[in-house]
């Protein structure tokens, strides 16, 4: 068997192609392992991208090599004093002793096993295995609606400005044409003068070309190096940018009944919805707010891993966000919120009062809204039942999650791609 060998020296990017090919062929294995990257790690850390183990089988690669069936070869094989061409050659005794796929005796355990190829995924590559099915709910529309702001960029040369803009090259490039472009209209006149002078007999008329030559040569000769027309400038012009900014607020109730397990199927839910924030807007700014019977921003720290006793009252943790997106983000910021509670409330009338706060004041100022009630009791709370009022999908959704395997597919369906109207 041939192989072909390249031994050319890459080029930047040249095995990029070959990259994506090979990540082709093992997407599917890629697709169902990377929910389990996200860790216990900082939220804002889980979208760097991360490892996938997938299977060897199926990651040969082409190789070219010679047709068997034609032709006439002659082949040498080193060190070899026993066989000769056509022997069949004895299986070893006791069988082989390789590790193989586990089924020699070298292992003790009944399973068959396979050897894993790990793959080292990129952050770009690790957000367009997560979400390529995915959209933001009216991200077209909020964005066509965003406050711009400006930035000042390049825009050519001009001839006014001030000194600190000065652009030397192009000054000099202007200067070297003009004293060129002058220079040989002088030598042309030069040459006629002295052709003139040349042939002129009058003492008078040869007084007064030699002058004129003489006048002449000193023009040439002192063209200045620099004039105000040479001079150009940098120019830059005041032109709009879109707005690519989200403010994405976590509200958790951390009352007694938060356990630790809801925790985390709260922080795994947090987690998606901000690597999915980080691939849609260039900043993204995190705001914690906790609550069993007050709320309070908190750190992240402290948001997932205290707890308190005491009863659930949710409409104070509203009021506070309400509170400090008004003070803190203007409407040039895109404001989403993700609010998780296993449903339990003080009372009915907290419930309602909620209701109303998203109702009036949230939801027509807020980019979405996301609800996650973190229970496997098949009774509908009083916020359940509140919120199921006002869901439309569309600004607001409510989903019922409990187990960690139910986490993608109801985020899944909350952010999933609509059909343009």
């Amino acid at each position: 068997m041939s192989h072909i060998i390249d031994r050319r020296k890459n080029d930047k990017g040249k095995s990029t192609g070959n990259r994506q090919k090979f990540l082709k062929r093992v997407e599917n294995q890629i697709k169902k392992a990377i929910p389990d990257i996200i860790s216990q790690e900082s939220i804002k850390d889980s979208s760097t991208g991360g490892s996938v183990k997938v299977p060897v089988r199926g990651l040969e690669e082409p190789t070219f090599h010679h047709d068997p069936k034609t032709g006439k070869k002659q082949t040498v094989r080193p060190g070899n004093d026993k066989y000769s061409e056509g022997d069949r050659v004895p299986k070893p005794k006791g069988g082989g002793a390789g590790s193989g796929s586990g089924r020699g005796k070298g292992s003790n355990s009944p399973e068959v096993t396979e050897d894993e190829f790990t793959v080292v995924l990129s952050r770009e590559e690790f957000l367009k295995y997560f979400f390529d099915d995915l959209a933001l709910p009216n991200m077209v529309k909020k964005l066509m609606d965003s406050t711009e702001n400006f930035e000042m960029r390049r825009a050519g040369y001009t001839r006014d400005s001030v000194p600190s803009r000065l652009n030397i090259k192009s000054s000099y490039q202007q200067s070297l044409g003009r004293r060129l472009a002058l220079k040989g209209v002088l030598d042309k006149k030069l040459a006629l003068l002295e052709e003139q002078l040349s042939l002129a007999t009058d003492p008078a008329e040869k007084a007064a070309l030699a002058e004129e030559v003489e006048k002449v040569r000193r023009q040439a000769n002192t063209l200045p190096f620099f004039e105000d027309i040479d001079l150009r400038y940098n120019n830059f012009e005041r032109v709009p940018i879109p707005v690519t900014s989200a403010v994405m607020f976590c509200i958790m109730d951390v009352s007694a009944s938060m356990g630790q397990h809801e925790k985390d199927i709260a922080k795994r839910f947090f987690t998606l919805l901000y690597i999915f924030l980080t691939r849609q807007y260039k900043n993204v700014d995190l705001v914690f707010i906790r609550h069993h019977t007050e709320a309070k921003e908190v750190s992240e720290d402290e948001f997932f891993n205290s707890r308190e006793s005491g009863g659930t009252v949710v409409a104070p943790s509203l009021k506070l966000m309400e509170q400090i997106m008004r003070s803190r983000y203007d409407d040039s910021w895109n404001v989403y919120c993700c609010q998780a509670s296993d449903g339990d409330v003080w009372s009915k009338q907290d419930a309602t009062e909620c209701k109303q706060l998203l109702l009036e004041n949230i939801l027509p100022v807020i980019q979405y809204m996301a609800y996650i009630e973190i229970s496997n009791n098949p009774r509908e709370s009083d916020l359940w039942q509140a919120y199921s009022r006002i869901s439309d999908d569309d600004s607001f959704s409510i989903r019922q999650v409990y187990e960690p395997f139910e986490i993608w597919p109801v985020f899944q369906g909350l952010f999933r791609k609509r059909s343009a109207v």
